[in-house]
């Protein structure tokens, strides 16, 4: 690993919020919730109420009456976002984003031109305040892991540096809740044992968090409470998988809406996987229930492919026998992502149970949408249905 603290990570603070409270003066100290049925995002005003993403709009208006509920603005955030990247790339070639709110910036080999990391950490936050109007929140480590705990420490719209002789005596007083990996779930468990810092973490040992984890997260969560992350910075990194959400605040959900919210998600995610020409193996569900656990189920077919059809057959065989426990605790939040995405160039195997017409099918749609825009044609089993918005995301 390096030896100077020359890695930032760079996070907006309450991004869609703030383009609001950017473009309309009347909203700015006030509590703002992007988003109506269900919260896409809110200012710090209102996460000050207790208001929060992905709560129910009921829930958050009851916790903050005094708050100003704004629809969202898709178009304006993917702007802002690229602004912001410009600022980025234009402090250091070495940018790996995140979403299209945070990335991490390797400064390293910048001290002659540029200065030290606090300088530049300083300018870029000036210059995204100036350039751009919004605020934003850097964190400045030796490792990613540890840049992203300093950010997340320093919001809202702060600056924070880990000296590299400080970096446990920082990061071990934090909650376990700061360790990338720890869900409610592994907190829980952590938890029960009267584990509650990162301190403890590390002061357990890597044999008894297998026992207690397994042996994957086990092993993970004793190198991060360590600071021991090596991996740099990567420019152009291609995602691993491509997925989308979609929260539904609190139920209930009767099934035929939960298949409609499934197969909306499987069309945009198999249309952007078919744009990026990355055909993909493993079909993942995941959902989140209103007790707040969560539950995931995963398939890999034979060949990868990007038809619609066969990807929402494989969810939707997924999604049956997650439906017992959608029953019991309801439903907050479905995903879907595919996986074990092939490469630029990859050609596609038509599998048994794939018809040439599907996939014909699916292009011709495509085209239309790419032509008069993704409203243009919808699933049958849409038609009149909310489908929900459209995140701006990174390129796949």
């Amino acid at each position: 690993m390096r030896e100077t603290a020359s890695i930032l990570h760079a996070d907006l603070d309450a991004f869609y919020a703030s383009v609001e409270q950017r473009d309309n003066p009347r909203l700015r100290g006030r509590p703002v919730i992007v988003g109506g049925g269900v919260v896409l995002a809110c200012s710090y005003e209102a996460k000050a109420k207790g208001v929060r993403t992905a709560m129910g709009g009921r829930t958050a208006r009851q916790l903050c009456p005094e708050s100003i509920v704004v629809q969202p603005r898709m178009s304006a955030y993917s702007q802002a976002s690229k602004a912001v990247f410009e600022v980025f790339r234009d402090t250091t070639p070495l940018v790996e984003g995140i979403s299209i709110d945070e990335a991490f910036l390797d400064v390293g080999g910048l001290y002659r031109i540029a200065g030290a990391p606090v300088d530049i950490a300083t300018t870029l936050r000036q210059r995204v305040r100036r350039e751009v109007g919004l605020p934003i929140t850097v964190g400045v480590a030796r490792t990613k892991f540890l840049a992203k705990v300093a950010s997340q420490v320093a919001k809202p719209d702060g600056l924070l540096v880990v000296p590299v002789d400080g970096e446990l005596a920082f990061l071990h007083p934090l909650p376990v809740q700061l360790l990338w990996g720890v869900g409610v779930v592994t907190a829980a468990k952590l938890n029960e044992r009267g584990i509650r810092t990162v301190g403890q973490v590390a002061r357990l040992g890597e044999a008894a968090l297998v026992s207690l984890l397994g042996q994957g997260a086990g092993r993970h969560l004793h190198a991060l409470a360590h600071n021991r992350d090596p991996r740099p910075v990567q420019v152009g990194r291609r995602r691993g998988s491509i997925g989308a959400q979609r929260a539904l605040g609190r139920g209930p959900h009767p099934r035929e809406r939960v298949d409609a919210v499934l197969a909306g998600l499987v069309d945009r995610v198999t249309r952007r996987m078919r744009a990026a020409d990355r055909p993909g193996r493993t079909v993942t569900l995941r959902l989140r229930f209103a007790d707040f656990t969560r539950a995931t189920r995963s398939h890999t077919l034979a060949r990868a492919t990007t038809a619609t059809q066969t990807i929402l057959d494989t969810a939707r065989t997924l999604l049956a026998t997650a439906f017992p426990m959608i029953d019991e605790r309801g439903l907050t939040l479905v995903g879907i992502s595919v996986g074990n995405l092939g490469t630029q160039g990859f050609v596609q195997l038509e599998l048994p149970f794939e018809r040439q017409d599907g996939r014909a099918l699916d292009h011709t749609l495509d085209a239309v949408r790419n032509r008069f825009g993704s409203a243009a044609v919808t699933r049958g089993v849409l038609v009149g249905k909310d489908p929900g918005w459209e995140m701006p995301m990174l390129p796949d």
